[in-house]
């Protein structure tokens, strides 16, 4: 009686003390899981990149010098981030979006965008290249997030409600095709719908959409040669061990050779110069050759636990923005290291994507770790942020605003 008396009050001291949400200490599971994984990847990096690193830069520190760098930098955007109110990135959701689409088009200026094994993805800022498309899958999950949280009640209507967002996924989509980068696009494309169908777009809209996206998808794959091969040579039972399916060949030698433990920490043979891409899109294929099944199963688990926990910072979430917000970064995480297991394993075509906070590459890793940032901010609070302020808080606590 006297506590519920007390509370309504305008006491200043009463309701300044009440007005403060309770922050409690970030989700420990989910950083100690990513801080491992983060530690892993500086760890296979130096071992796949020493010998290759030594004789094409007479540095065999060059590749793991820089991704402590961005290790560095990406744990320090972690923690700020984790500690802003996650409410913030709602407000900033067009912004960003019009940020990541304006350097997404300068990524295509010859003068500008870098070029690297036919694909023009990095942009040169400073002495440092940085691939916006790895920013702009974050980018489209907060836009997404933002969007279906207020207009949540509309998405059964296709043109008022569900369209919109499409738009936005369908330019930020060309723009990186563009590049070309198809994997990326796949990754965010369905991410985003899976995160519409959640906040409770019809499934006949969805339904139509996939079917309409089907005949551009076959477009994109068997009108480039490169995908065409790449899609030929997954469907057929033989590889071709010295043509198009030599990497994945490759991969598999690498598994094979490690059977149940490795053959030990730097001890792999594949990366000398046997296996492409053995420090960025295969490091997993060099884990299952020096650790073993042991270590890639590990390696698997940690991002089954990432996912679960990111799913249950989700559950617990109280506003509707951190709550897609949450699962948008955990799915889009999660689904990235499933697609590239499946690609160094022979389940999927082959396709260049990076294997979160494992491979080498600043962009993905600061981008990845941006997103944990975000997921520990939800789970640090547990007032459900402060959207409109103090007096919103306090209405919800009961407490008058006047």
């Amino acid at each position: 009686m006297g506590q519920n008396a007390l509370g309504t009050l305008t006491l200043p001291w009463s309701t300044s003390a009440q007005r403060t949400p309770k922050r409690v200490p970030v989700d420990p599971a989910l950083l100690a899981v990513t801080l491992v994984l983060a530690l892993v990847g500086l760890v296979m990096v130096y071992s796949a990149s020493a010998v290759v690193a030594g004789i094409r830069f007479h540095d065999h520190l060059y590749f793991l010098k820089r991704q402590l760098a961005w290790l560095g930098t990406g744990l320090l955007v972690m923690h700020l981030v984790s500690k802003i109110d996650y409410v913030i990135w709602k407000k900033l959701a067009i912004p960003l979006l019009l940020l990541t689409t304006m350097l997404l088009v300068l990524v295509l200026v010859p003068s500008l965008g870098s070029a690297a094994k036919g694909a023009r993805r990095w942009l040169h800022v400073g002495p440092i290249n940085i691939q916006p498309a790895e920013l702009t899958k974050f980018v489209a999950v907060i836009y997404v997030a933002a969007y279906v949280s207020k207009k949540q009640e509309q998405l059964t209507r296709f043109s008022r409600g569900l369209l919109p967002p499409l738009i936005v996924l369908g330019v930020l989509s060309g723009l990186i095709l563009l590049e070309p980068d198809l994997g990326t696009v796949v990754v965010m494309g369905l991410v985003v719908v899976t995160l519409l169908f959640l906040a409770g777009a019809r499934i006949k809209h969805l339904g139509l959409l996939s079917l309409c996206a089907l005949p551009a998808v076959a477009l994109l794959i068997f009108g480039s040669s490169y995908r065409r091969q790449r899609v030929w040579e997954f469907l057929r039972s033989v590889k071709d061990p010295s043509g198009a399916g030599y990497q994945i060949t490759q991969s598999f030698l690498a598994f094979g050779s490690g059977g149940s433990f490795g053959v030990g920490l730097g001890e792999g043979k594949q990366k000398l110069f046997f296996l492409p891409e053995a420090h960025t899109d295969f490091v997993l294929a060099l884990v299952g050759e020096e650790l073993g099944l042991a270590g890639s199963v590990a390696i698997v688990l940690l991002f089954g636990l990432f996912v679960i926990k990111g799913f249950q910072i989700a559950g617990r979430a109280r506003q509707p923005f951190s709550r897609h917000l949450a699962m948008g970064i955990t799915m889009l995480i999660g689904m990235q290291a499933l697609v590239n297991a499946g690609v160094v394993t022979g389940l999927l075509p082959t396709k260049g994507l990076t294997l979160p906070f494992v491979s080498y590459g600043g962009s993905s890793l600061v981008a990845n770790l941006f997103g944990v940032g975000i997921l520990l901010s939800i789970s640090r609070d547990r007032q459900g942020g402060r959207e409109s302020g103090g007096q919103r808080g306090a209405r919800k606590r009961g407490v008058p605003t006047s």
